[in-house]
């Protein structure tokens, strides 16, 4: 395996330093502060080491403070309840004595019952798709490197192929609506609980940014803050994180310097797998003058 891929089997493999206690370290994500999916990760990854043969089927998190990625999360799981069929999970992660996020989840028993599913959207499939990686490259030739984000120069386990070009090669104001297909670029090890634990982690990329789509102008002119309030997910379906996702994201709302996104997760073959639901705080400033 790649180190990239390595690198995020470590991230959400926990330390247990004593019962419902974990402990987490950070990656490197190119930000000065710890990003959102890896918390969420991280924390369902700490309540599923709590809970026998029951899998996740949804999970509810608040995003209380940014973290700090030079030290450790600590992970406390509270085994709110678990009865025949159903098990709940309270999880509070921890960073200088204070709680960055909150955690909810519900694990389910297997069962069978009625299905249905609204289908894929018609979007090209990947093969068809310019790689992440070749817009990043376009982009960077265009740009000094001093100028240059350094989220974008870092190595990433995954591979993505948007069906729109990203914003930073066709700026301007958009559809609030996005679809982009993933994959790790290694195959993982056959664990259910690990790729949940993956797709957690990356349901969190470019969330909340599409509510900015209609509104690129404004965006493009002035300095603005875009931080995740409130993350949600519903596993449907099983699936791999290392074969292709679908990610279709839309944002039908924005008020109250709030932006709302949902999404669905689809494997190639339209089986959905997975529902997202997000806000967050989205202000806008006047840039500053340059002195």
């Amino acid at each position: 395996m790649t180190s990239s891929v390595d690198d995020l089997i470590d991230l959400l493999t926990l330390e247990e330093i004593d019962a419902n206690l974990f402990r987490g370290q950070s990656l490197d994500f190119g930000s000065k502060r710890v990003f959102g999916g890896q918390v969420l990760g991280q924390a369902l990854s700490a309540a599923n080491r709590t809970v026998d043969e029951r899998v996740v089927h949804s999970l509810h998190a608040y995003f209380l403070r940014g973290g700090d990625p030079e030290a450790p999360i600590i992970y406390e799981v509270d085994r709110q309840r678990d009865g025949r069929t159903y098990a709940s999970r309270r999880v509070v992660a921890i960073q200088h004595g204070r709680p960055i996020l909150n955690l909810a989840a519900s694990f389910q028993s297997p069962e069978q019952g009625l299905e249905h599913q609204d289908p894929m959207p018609a979007v090209p499939a990947p093969a068809d798709l310019k790689d992440m990686g070749e817009y990043r490259r376009e982009f960077l030739a265009r740009m000094p490197e001093s100028k240059l984000p350094r989220f974008l120069l870092l190595e990433r386990p995954f591979e993505f192929r948007p069906v729109e070009p990203p914003p930073f090669i066709d700026p301007g104001a958009k559809p609030a609506r996005s679809h982009i297909w993933f994959r790790t670029v290694e195959r993982l090890p056959d664990d259910d609980d690990l790729h949940r634990n993956v797709l957690t982690y990356l349901s969190d990329y470019s969330m909340i940014v599409v509510a900015t789509r209609p509104h690129g102008a404004a965006f493009e002119s002035r300095d603005f803050q875009l931080t995740s309030l409130d993350h949600a997910l519903w596993f449907q379906r099983p699936f791999r994180v290392d074969e292709w996702l679908l990610y279709a994201v839309e944002s039908p709302s924005a008020t109250g310097a709030r932006g709302f996104v949902n999404g669905r997760i689809y494997c190639e073959d339209g089986t959905l797998v997975a529902l997202v639901a997000q806000e967050g705080v989205m202000r806008v400033f006047p840039k500053a003058a340059a002195s």
